[in-house]
């Protein structure tokens, strides 16, 4: 039996897979705002390679040398389990494997997408980025980046969880990054705001408009976003393509994929690559998307043009909504609590070819659990969605006798979100909804 795949690291992919060249139908473009023009902002807020990615055609798009030595220092290829010890503890005929994306130095899938961000910044000549962070996976990842590439960072974090997760914020300093609650006097918006409503708790939407204000008064600065457009989905398919070589050499193919769903990143980065031949008509793998029922972009918003932030700085993008100004409760999944959903997630998922659910906040925490007692890794609250789903899924087929193969995209470990089980042990966690 296989327990572990890993690939060497001259197999690290030496180009990233855009799937809007494979797309069952046109993604909508952006627009801008009656009376306004965000779309020209965005060539001042964001670096000229994020842009030219943003709407490239190509079907891959080169990775340079450079990005891939560094993800070759921060431990890509990253490894495929067999969850062996799960299969057993739920006495499930299925085979359950996790692709690691929590090996990473920041503890999570975020650094894919940090490093060519800050690598292209350099080249262009930017002195800092800015950018905004929820549970402070993303903010970790691009301080990082921009510690290893030289360039000063500066991150707005989800007030509620810069309380909740201070070490987060810790290790954004030790990278030498600034770190604001969100949101803060330092900006228009985020002052207008503290008027309004001293105790406003932040959303990643407010945290958004607050970073892409620096960048769009400030020539020096560009903003970086850790999820939701192309650039970023194109990014993390460093995992996707991975996955797929690994799975060539275990000779199978998945039934069913897993992924957790904030803003897309981690989800479009595992499926992507796979989703290829399910658009091609030549694959029945089934593609679960799982996001909190606090916050039920894809299960209950509505598929509408809507802004990615509170302010309305960006240009207004098709997607599945909850609307601009909601505000997620305080769940402990930061990285969750996103009114919107990529683009071309939302596309996909509605025309079926992923399937969304939501979960809540107490289930999620007892499928971490059991999955840390018996696989020995502790999740992030977000990757808990996705080990809630995988959970069920070999439990159906427990009940049915499938041997199905179940390949979930374990985003993130939790030994800095500690507080969130501690609420659980207590019995202080609250479902939300």
């Amino acid at each position: 039996m296989n327990y572990k795949v890993t690939l060497d690291s001259d197999e690290v992919p030496k180009k990233w897979y855009n799937i809007l060249a494979d797309l069952p139908s046109p993604l909508p473009e952006p627009i801008n705002s009656e009376g306004k023009d965000q779309i020209s902002d965005l060539q001042k807020a964001f670096t000229k390679a994020a842009l030219a990615q943003e709407f490239s055609p190509d079907r891959y798009v080169d990775i340079p040398n450079e990005v891939r030595e560094l993800y070759m220092q921060i431990g890509r290829p990253s490894p495929l389990f067999r969850a062996t010890r799960l299969e057993k503890f739920l006495n499930t005929p299925a085979k359950i494997y996790y692709k690691r994306e929590d090996t990473s130095p920041t503890g999570s899938h975020k650094l894919n997408s940090a490093i060519p961000q800050a690598y292209f910044a350099k080249k262009e000549g930017v002195e800092r980025l800015t950018t905004e962070t929820g549970a402070g996976q993303w903010g970790t990842a691009l301080s990082l980046a921009c510690n290893m590439l030289d360039l000063d960072c500066t991150v707005y974090m989800v007030k509620v969880s810069f309380n909740q997760k201070p070490d987060r914020k810790n290790i954004m300093h030790i990278y030498d990054s600034q770190v604001f609650a969100s949101p803060s006097e330092n900006t228009k918006v985020g002052r207008q705001i503290l008027a309004e409503n001293p105790d406003h708790p932040g959303s990643l939407g407010v945290a958004i408009s607050e970073a892409m204000e620096e960048a769009l008064l400030n020539d020096e600065v560009k903003y970086s976003l850790g999820s939701v457009l192309n650039h970023v989905m194109l990014h993390q398919t460093i995992i996707g393509q991975e996955l797929k070589l690994q799975l060539e050499k275990l000779e199978t193919e998945p039934d069913i994929m897993i992924a957790c769903a904030g803003g897309g990143s981690n989800l479009a980065g595992s499926f992507f690559p796979l989703l290829k031949d399910k658009i091609a008509g030549n694959s029945e793998t089934e593609f679960i998307a799982v996001e909190p029922s606090a916050c039920p972009t894809l299960t209950e918003g509505s598929y509408e043009y809507d802004f990615g932030d509170t302010n309305g700085f960006t240009p207004m993008l098709k997607m599945f909504t909850l609307g601009h100004d909601f505000v997620a409760p305080t769940v402990h999944a930061g990285g969750l609590r996103y009114h919107g959903m990529s683009p071309i997630v939302s596309l996909l998922a509605k025309e079926g070819y992923i399937s969304p659910r939501s979960v809540h906040q107490k289930d999620v925490f007892e499928a971490g659990i059991t999955f840390a007692r018996n696989e020995g890794i502790v999740p992030a609250p977000e990757t808990t969605h996705a080990i809630k789903a995988t959970i069920d899924e070999a439990l159906k087929c427990k009940e049915t006798g499938e041997e199905k193969t179940i390949v979930m995209n374990f985003s993130g470990h939790g030994m800095l979100d500690l507080k969130g089980y501690a609420s659980y042990f207590e019995g202080t966690m609250q479902n939300a909804k």
